[in-house]
């Protein structure tokens, strides 16, 4: 993917460019403002890319290994892991090979290091959108096992199941495809921001209504139990935190990368956009970051994946 605009990363290193080392640096510029500049060390974007692809790996693995897990929930969040895995072995190739090139152990023409970028954006864009598809999926799923929870099971087949997932990573890799192609074009941005803003409000929708039951089942629980103002404020407070930073987290890691392509569109050439656009290797560690956290959201909540997880590692 692109660091400024649209110039690519692997190039960039190839005309001798470098990143700056300091975590934190203020960019002057003689007629712009003072931005600051959050740079990645290179050893912590490579560290944290292994972090998430062992641990979705990991969550791969056990699901394979465990039959009782082989249900379109899981299969879904199985999908995720895998998502979130290639989004790391992208950016996690990306770089070394980006170092490589810039330290001169890797000899190679432009125009391969073009194609090899290529290859690796269509991995990474790809991952990125199955991700987000992955997550609205399953938010789909909870939904109707909540609210549809006789009819679950007839609704959310495997058959289902696998045409749904089938689909995404499809249109996955052609959305990728195209974004690559043709990644200097207004109305390519403009489709992937209103994509991520359609899984924002999709998830927000889903899960506050999903609250909503809750706290309406716990409220008549506690009518029969005549402890009417106990237990249902308990457990909304409780539900509303746990929606906040379900929502949170995705808004946080996601969010300021598609900040970044809303710029693009809207100010290309403006210095205070500049400096937005200087960061965007931090955008890139927040999604690896998510990459890392959705486990622990989705995956090892389930106390029969964790029991199967300590199988597989031990």
């Amino acid at each position: 993917m692109s660091g400024q605009g649209p110039q690519r990363r692997l190039l960039g290193s190839l005309n001798g460019t470098s990143p700056a080392t300091p975590h934190f640096e203020l960019a002057a510029n003689q007629t712009g403002p003072r931005c600051l500049e959050v740079s990645i060390p290179d050893g912590l974007f490579l560290s944290l890319g292994l972090v998430s692809v062992v641990e979705n790996v990991l969550v791969v693995a056990a699901i394979a290994k465990n039959r009782n897990l082989h249900s379109p929930m899981y299969y879904f969040i199985g999908c995720l892991a895998v998502s979130d895995l290639l989004v790391s072995v992208g950016n996690v190739l990306e770089t070394a090979v980006m170092l490589l090139v810039a330290a001169g152990t890797l000899a190679a023409q432009a125009a391969v290091v073009q194609q090899l970028d290529d290859i690796i954006d269509v991995l990474i864009c790809g991952s990125m959108v199955s991700s987000l598809c992955f997550l609205g999926a399953i938010a789909v799923d909870r939904y109707l096992s909540i609210f549809y929870a006789l009819r679950y099971h007839s609704i959310v087949t495997l058959q289902r199941a696998w045409r749904a997932i089938s689909a995404i990573w499809v249109a996955s890799v052609l959305s990728s495809t195209l974004f690559i192609a043709y990644y200097n074009h207004t109305a390519v941005l403009l489709c992937l921001v209103s994509f991520f803003v359609a899984m924002l409000v999709l998830m927000a929708v889903l899960y506050v209504h999903m609250l909503a039951r809750a706290c309406q089942h716990a409220r008549g629980i506690a009518r029969l139990h005549k402890r009417q103002h106990f237990i249902p404020q308990g457990f909304g407070l409780k539900g509303a935190a746990t929606l906040i930073i379900l929502l949170g987290i995705f808004f946080l890691c996601w969010g300021p990368f598609f900040l970044h392509l809303s710029l693009m569109v809207l100010c290309p050439q403006h210095p205070i956009c500049g400096c937005v656009f200087q960061n965007f290797n931090l955008f890139l560690t927040l999604i690896i970051c998510n990459s890392i956290i959705d486990p622990f959201i989705y995956a090892f909540r389930s106390q029969e994946l964790r029991k199967t997880l300590q199988e597989v590692v031990l």
